[in-house]
């Protein structure tokens, strides 16, 4: 069981999965609660009766599983809805992540939250906060080739997160993401050395 959880985030394009993939080669347990909120939205997902009960079927795509696309444009158009989606989601999603945080069997867990400093829960149960950080324009064109959105919409995502400097400011370290993968390989060997002396001095003290 780890009971060393360094938090990871970023803004949307910044490159989480690529840092979280490095963690990962070290051998390093992944949590990654985007990849939860996508389990308990698919056809069968814990969270779809709950999610259909509250928007009504037309929330649920033509395979049972959630409509993103269309419950994005919901929620953005009125942030109440935006609400009461979180207000499902959410608790659902923090209960997995810790469980699976206390299955992990490495000796630190990389638990990744996007909305890390913005939920203002998340922060408490992480021993650490490492957020991945790029200039905002690298953001833009990253999820503008990667999603095929608009510049305005990715915009109003934006606009949604926490700004660069307020994830920077609840940083403890920063790995930057210029999209030089050699680059960020070497700065997270540097942390993945950082945090596993800093497991072993945390299991030291509880001796």
């Amino acid at each position: 069981m780890s009971n060393f959880v360094v938090g990871l985030t970023g803004g949307i394009g910044s490159g989480k999965s690529a840092a979280t993939d490095c963690f990962a080669a070290h051998g390093i347990g992944v949590v990654d609660t985007d990849a939860i909120a996508h389990e308990l939205t698919a056809a069968d997902g814990a969270a779809m009766p709950a999610l259909r009960a509250e928007f009504g079927w037309e929330v649920a795509a033509a395979d049972g599983a959630l409509d993103r696309s269309r419950m994005r444009r919901l929620a953005f158009a009125d942030p109440a809805v935006r609400w009461r989606l979180e207000g499902i989601l959410h608790p659902m999603i923090r209960e997995l992540a810790g469980e699976r945080c206390r299955q992990a069997v490495s000796p630190y867990v990389i638990l990744a939250v996007p909305l890390l400093v913005e939920s203002g829960t998340y922060r408490q149960r992480c021993d650490r906060v490492v957020v991945v950080d790029c200039p905002e324009s690298l953001q833009i064109s990253r999820v503008m080739a990667r999603n095929g959105l608009g510049e305005t919409e990715v915009r109003a995502i934006l606009a949604t997160q926490a700004s660069r400097d307020q994830r920077l400011a609840a940083a403890d370290d920063v790995l930057a993401n210029d999209g030089d993968l050699a680059a960020l390989k070497l700065q997270i060997a540097g942390l993945h050395q950082r945090y596993l002396r800093m497991t072993a001095q945390k299991a030291k003290a509880k001796c």
